[in-house]
């Protein structure tokens, strides 16, 4: 059997978690799939399966195999419909903020989906940092600054962001006029998985940024957490004005030191390979950077 053919067969093998199956479904001899399996462990040096007498199981390093086969056989099935001029189909899975997608991306989702009807769409929200290969992630969007990382990365735009506290607050603790102010405040702490600690306030003086860890009451790690701090009176924020034009029309929380802006956060795009990537990705990441060239909310 050859590579292509084998990874086809290990795919069906951990999809259906049996050889008998997958052999059915393939309609092969159940034989020939378990020599194919053992062929690419061979060459692999690695055990891809855990065999018991009711199941099978990936192996971690058989998992992330599974996820790479799934991706090649995917990008060869579309890339023969793409030169037959087929419109790019099957599922397509980005990572994204929730707020973020809700306010900039949903509203125009459908013009996408109508020209591609054969995608399906999967938005996975998560403020943690994913493992796109081994997670089966097609695309990821992320804002702030970025950790070193062999992803092809396509920068989208820049947010703006807001310092903000809470009337209560601000009736407490006094309204800061400048930065020396902060002494006598607290922040609300943020802190992600890829930094375990507190972000501090920042702010551009000049062509230089200045931090503030101030005292902290509480530690959050999610977004819509951080926000019902701020609005619950624990403390000062920073984040992007688009999370919270509400908040400010309806004066739960109130933009503060505006004589001091906040450095905007870059919007990025990242996916892993720059030479294998299928139609479906292809199309969304042209559109996806269309949308952000063409947004003026930024």
């Amino acid at each position: 059997m050859d590579k292509l053919n084998a990874m086809s067969a290990f795919v069906n093998v951990v999809e259906q978690q049996s050889f008998t199956k997958a052999a059915q479904i393939l309609n092969l001899p159940r034989s020939t799939l378990t020599d194919a399996i053992k062929q690419l462990e061979f060459q692999l040096n690695t055990r891809l399966l855990l065999r018991t007498t009711r199941q099978v199981k990936a192996t971690d390093e058989g998992h992330i195999y599974y996820e790479r086969c799934k991706y090649i056989l995917a990008y060869i099935n579309e890339s023969d419909h793409d030169f037959l001029d087929a419109k790019p189909q099957g599922p397509l899975k980005i990572a994204v903020h929730g707020i973020f997608a809700a306010h900039f991306i949903l509203p125009k989702l459908d013009d996408f989906l109508t020209e591609f009807p054969q995608i399906q769409l999967q938005l996975t929200e998560s403020d943690r940092y994913v493992d796109l290969i081994k997670e089966g992630i097609d695309c990821v969007i992320r804002i702030g600054q970025l950790n070193n990382s062999e992803l092809i990365v396509r920068h989208l735009g820049d947010i703006q962001q807001v310092t903000l506290a809470s009337p209560k607050y601000l009736e407490k603790y006094g309204t800061p006029q400048r930065l020396e102010d902060l002494q006598s405040h607290f922040m609300v702490g943020f802190y992600s998985s890829a930094r375990q600690k507190p972000l501090p306030l920042e702010f551009l003086t000049g062509k230089k940024t200045q931090l503030f860890e101030l005292p902290l009451k509480i530690q959050v790690n999610g977004a819509n957490t951080y926000a019902a701090a701020a609005k619950q009176h624990f403390g000062i924020i920073q984040a992007p004005r688009y999370g919270y034009l509400s908040e400010l029309e309806q004066g739960t929380l109130c933009q503060i030191l505006t004589d001091y802006p906040v450095p905007s956060l870059p919007i990025s795009l990242l996916y892993p390979s720059k030479t294998l990537v299928s139609p479906r990705q292809k199309v969304f990441i042209e559109w996806i950077v269309r949308l952000f060239q063409d947004n003026p909310l930024l």
